[in-house]
C-alpha cells in the first residue's frame, strides 16, 4: 500500500487555544479518517511553529490528536489562549524529525490553507518527501468578494491558490460550487489536476449539558466567526425591530456563538451598546462542545444569513440533530441541505422577519419543515472519507 503522509501543521499551530475552528475539525477529521483506512502505512508531518518542516512521532503526534479532543470537548473551555508556558512541553514533543530515507514515493495531504502563501516552503518540502501533493481547498471567497476580507486577504489567498495550481497532482474541494470557483486557476496553470467534489463529514453533536435556564422564550442560535460575510447585522437589526414592536415577552432570543472576527464594529457596537437587544440577544464566544450542542438542540432554528460560504457545515450539524434551519439561499446551503431549510436572499429582511416569527410560534413554515427534516441525508465522514481514498488510489 502506498504510504500517506497528513500535513497536521493546522492542528499544531492551535496548541494555545481551547476550541477549534472549522478547519480544525477538519483536520482532525482527516487524521482520525485516513488512521482507519490506512493504519500504519499513514505518517505525520508538519511545519513546527518554529518554522522547520519534518515528520512527526506517530505515537507523539496521536497522543496530541486526543488531547485536542479532550480539550474540545472539556466544560472549563475558555475564550483565551493558553499559555506558552503551559504549552511548551507539547511544543517540544512535536518538533519535527527528519525525512526517513528510501521510501516509496509517498503521497501528501494537506486539508488546511495553512503556509500555502509560501510557495518555496511548499515545494521544498515537498521536495523533501518526493512525494505527490492532494489538497483540499475550502472556498476562494477572500479573492471572490474580497470587502469580506482582512486588508490584504485577497492578495494572500490568491498566493495559496497559485500554490495549489502549481504543485497539486489533485485537490479535494468541500463542495461543486468551490470546484466551479477553482476550475479558473487549472486552466490557467496548464496542468492536470483532477477535482474531487466531496461534501464535508457532518460532525457528531456532542450530548448537551444540564438544560439551560430559560425564561420559557424559544431561542435561535446563529453559529459562525463575527465577521462582515456572515452578516450578522441583518439578524440584530431584526431583532431591535422585534425589540421596539413587540411586547418583551413575545420576542424570542438570539444567542451569537462564535469568536469576534475583524471589520465587525458596527456589530459589535449594536452587541455592546445597544439598550432595545441587551435583553434579548446573548453572545457566546469559547464555547465547549457540550455547551454548543445544549444550545443548538434547544433552538427553535438555527439562522445562518450568510453572504457567501464555501459548505455551510453549521446547516448540516443543526439538521442532523432534527433543529430546523433559516438559511442565505446561495449555491453551497443548496448543496448541502437540499430541499428542507427555509431560504431567504441575505438582503431580505422582510422574509426574514417573517420565518424568524413563524418558527418562533411553530407555525406553518416551521411545521413544513420540521416533515421534511427526516428525508435529509446527512453527509458524512465515512462517505467523504471514501472519495478520498478513491482519489489517492488513481493517484498510486
Amino acid at each position: 500500500m502506498t504510504a500517506v503522509i497528513l500535513d497536521i501543521s493546522r492542528l499544531i499551530s492551535r496548541v494555545r487555544h481551547h476550541t477549534p475552528s472549522g478547519v480544525d475539525r477538519v483536520e482532525m477529521a482527516y487524521a482520525r479518517g485516513l488512521q482507519r483506512v490506512y493504519g500504519d502505512h499513514l505518517a505525520f508531518a508538519a511545519v513546527h511553529p518554529t518554522g522547520s518542516y519534518g515528520r512527526i512521532d506517530r505515537a507523539t503526534a496521536l497522543a496530541y490528536l486526543d488531547e485536542l479532543e479532550r480539550r474540545w470537548t472539556s466544560e472549563d473551555s475558555g475564550s483565551g489562549q493558553r499559555s506558552i508556558a503551559s504549552v511548551l512541553p507539547w511544543m517540544v514533543r512535536l518538533l519535527p524529525k527528519p525525512v526517513p530515507a528510501g521510501e516509496a514515493r509517498p503521497i501528501l495531504v494537506q486539508v488546511s490553507p495553512h503556509h500555502l502563501i509560501d510557495r518555496a516552503k511548499v515545494a521544498r518540502k515537498l521536495a523533501a518527501e518526493n512525494a505527490r501533493f492532494v489538497c483540499m481547498v475550502h472556498d476562494l471567497i477572500p479573492i471572490e468578494y474580497p470587502e469580506y476580507a482582512r486588508p490584504g486577504g485577497a492578495e494572500l489567498h490568491a498566493r495559496r491558490m497559485e500554490t495549489v495550481a502549481t504543485f497539486a497532482d489533485a485537490v479535494i474541494v468541500n463542495s461543486a460550487a468551490t470546484g466551479r470557483s477553482f476550475q479558473p486557476w487549472i486552466e490557467r496553470s496548464g496542468r492536470e489536476i483532477a477535482t474531487h467534489v466531496a461534501l464535508l463529514g457532518t460532525e457528531r453533536m456532542a450530548q448537551p449539558e444540564v438544560a439551560p435556564q430559560s425564561d420559557g422564550r424559544p431561542w435561535f442560535v446563529c453559529l459562525g466567526t463575527i465577521e462582515p460575510r456572515k452578516n450578522h447585522l441583518l439578524l440584530l437589526h431584526l431583532w431591535r425591530d422585534l425589540a421596539q414592536t413587540l411586547p418583551p415577552e413575545k420576542v424570542p432570543r438570539l444567542v451569537v456563538i462564535g469568536r469576534r472576527g475583524w471589520e465587525n464594529e458596527q456589530v459589535l457596537d449594536m452587541l455592546e451598546r445597544c439598550p432595545s437587544l441587551a435583553p434579548h440577544v446573548e453572545e457566546v464566544a469559547g464555547c465547549s462542545d457540550r455547551k454548543l450542542a445544549t444550545l443548538v438542540r434547544g433552538a427553535r432554528a438555527l439562522l445562518m444569513p450568510t453572504f457567501a460560504e464555501g459548505f455551510g457545515m453549521p446547516i448540516a450539524e443543526a439538521l442532523s440533530v432534527g433543529v430546523p434551519v433559516i438559511c442565505s439561499d446561495i449555491p453551497a446551503h443548496h448543496e448541502v441541505g437540499g430541499d428542507t431549510p427555509d431560504y431567504a436572499g441575505p438582503l431580505d429582511g422582510a422574509r426574514w422577519k417573517s420565518l424568524v416569527l413563524d418558527h418562533a410560534e411553530r407555525g406553518p413554515a416551521w411545521q413544513a419543515q420540521a416533515a421534511r427534516l427526516p428525508r435529509w441525508q446527512a453527509p458524512t465522514w465515512e462517505d467523504h472519507m471514501g472519495l478520498v481514498e478513491q482519489a489517492l488510489a488513481r493517484l498510486a
